[in-house]
């Protein structure tokens, strides 16, 4: 068990809050720890200026960086640290021309003591309730051995705690110094990392309370620190309501039995060309006809094309999202983290209410991926999606215009409740296209293919093709009432 959410500390950032459960257990001690230029000191100033907005009094004890150098770090990043109060033990440049010498003790025992003086001079004075120690591991240049350093953090981080402070400290960790005595003693160790696949973050250790496990997504700009936190699907409530959604188009709706059922993740699926986004597009309309919101992510063509593409159809893209029906983002899959991706989604679906979400396609989804696993994140946000009980639509390009037929390049098809196909075909040497369902889990659906049209005045769907076989090989042929006796 632990305190109720309103008792906790907010780091300054709401991603780390949330893998937090919540944020911080007051009068604690935090580890963070990580290498040169991971962020620790950004995540310390967050933390500073988070408590002083709610009129705590906040304390940065600077032991490398001068106070100078902080405030115009924090003022870079738009962090405002007016009401912080900070403790400048770095050393000035006066050191380095000073001559010191110490004959009978090490430098160690005569620098300790003035500098724990200063500490517990500034801690009494102030009393804060927030403190932040920036980098803890210079206190072992102050002891004589291990045991010394253990035994005086020890006594130090219990000072802060009794004086009614929750302490966040870094460490500088190397493979000469390692800081696992550190996190044997904080009460929680945050892992800020910097790798092949970018930057992340971790909790390893939360005493007192749940957390969510794993490694998240994170980034380091001129805003400062953004944390993204990884969807677990199995941790959301599924409400899920059987309710049939038309596309609007009754040939359509005639193959589906229906239509789609909400809360389903339908895979619309063909080669390129052939009118996926369009089909889509589709359901989109009929969503606002319903006064149903609607989230178009495009990972591959531009906000304007896809408007004209609308406009050619006799669809008014531009109206929905003046409405607020629609909300249609071009997504460059370079510049976002799948995690990252996944809170824009989070945020049309949890602030927007967001009842209808199709991405486009997974083909631009998984370069975001930048070689990580695409299976198990686009489970992860689809499975998310489905449990909040949002109407799904992917299009999965295939690379085959005409052959044999299939629905996906990857091990991705598990995921679809349903699966809508658009294939070209030739006949009398015209290329042509038809629409066909190959799977349908909550319903039955029409096993014959229809001839699918994209027109000035919309989608068409024509009668079944009963008359033509070998349609998924591409090139179909006839069948006279003779032939089928």
């Amino acid at each position: 068990m632990h305190p109720p959410m309103q008792a906790r500390l907010s780091t300054g950032v709401a991603g780390l809050d949330e893998v937090l459960d919540g944020g911080l257990l007051p009068g604690r001690t935090y580890l963070v720890r990580g290498g040169p230029g991971v962020g620790k000191t950004t995540l310390g100033l967050h933390f500073l200026a988070a408590g002083a907005r709610q009129g705590e009094k906040a304390l940065f004890i600077s032991l490398e960086e001068s106070e100078a150098a902080l405030r115009q770090n924090g003022a870079g990043m738009g962090i405002d640290l007016t009401d912080v109060a900070f403790l400048d033990l770095s050393p000035g440049a006066e050191y380095f021309a000073e001559v010191q010498s110490y004959d009978i003790f090490t430098p160690a025992e005569v620098e300790r003591t003035p500098l724990t003086q200063r500490i517990v001079a500034a801690v009494e004075g102030i009393r804060p309730t927030r403190v932040f120690l920036d980098p803890i591991t210079q206190f072992r240049y102050l002891s004589t051995d291990v045991f010394q350093f253990r035994k005086q953090v020890l006594s130090f981080l219990r000072f802060l705690t009794e004086h009614g402070a929750t302490v966040l400290f870094t460490s500088e960790s190397s493979a000469a110094m390692p800081d696992d005595d550190l996190q044997f003693m904080a009460d929680g160790v945050i892992r800020l990392a910097f790798g092949e696949h970018g930057r992340s973050l971790a909790v390893t250790k939360f005493r007192g309370s749940s957390f969510l496990g794993g490694s998240h997504a994170m980034k380091l700009n001129a805003q400062g620190i953004s944390v993204f936190p990884k969807l677990i699907p199995n941790g959301r409530l599924s409400r899920f309501e059987p309710t049939v959604l038309s596309s609007g188009v009754a040939e359509l709706d005639s193959l589906l039995h229906g239509g789609l059922e909400r809360g389903t993740i339908t895979f619309l699926c063909g080669p390129t060309g052939v009118g996926k986004t369009t089909l889509g597009l589709q359901f989109i309309r009929e969503a606002a006809r319903r006064s149903e919101r609607s989230a178009l992510f495009s990972f591959e063509e531009e906000i304007e094309i896809i408007l004209g593409r609308c406009e050619g159809v006799q669809l008014d893209a531009r109206g929905l999202m003046r409405q607020g029906a629609l909300h249609l983002e071009k997504i460059e899959p370079l510049q976002y983290t799948p995690e990252e991706f996944a809170q824009r989604v989070r945020h049309e679906v949890e602030a927007c209410g967001t009842q209808l979400v199709m991405l486009d396609s997974i083909s631009g989804y998984r370069l975001s991926m930048l070689g990580r696993d695409l299976v198990s994140h686009l489970h992860a946000l689809t499975k998310y999606l489905q449990h909040m009980d949002v109407a799904v639509l992917l299009t999965v390009e295939t690379s085959q215009v005409t052959g044999d037929f299939r629905v996906t390049e990857r091990e991705i098809s598990y995921l679809a409740d349903n699966i809508l196909f658009l294939r070209y075909l030739e006949i009398n040497g015209e290329l042509r296209k038809a629409i066909g369902v190959l799977k349908k889990r909550l319903s039955d659906f029409e096993k014959t293919l229809r001839e699918f049209e994209i027109t000035r005045q919309g989608i068409k769907i024509g009668r079944p093709l009963t008359n033509l076989r070998g349609v998924l090989s591409g090139t179909p042929t006839w069948v006279t009432e003779k032939s089928e006796r």
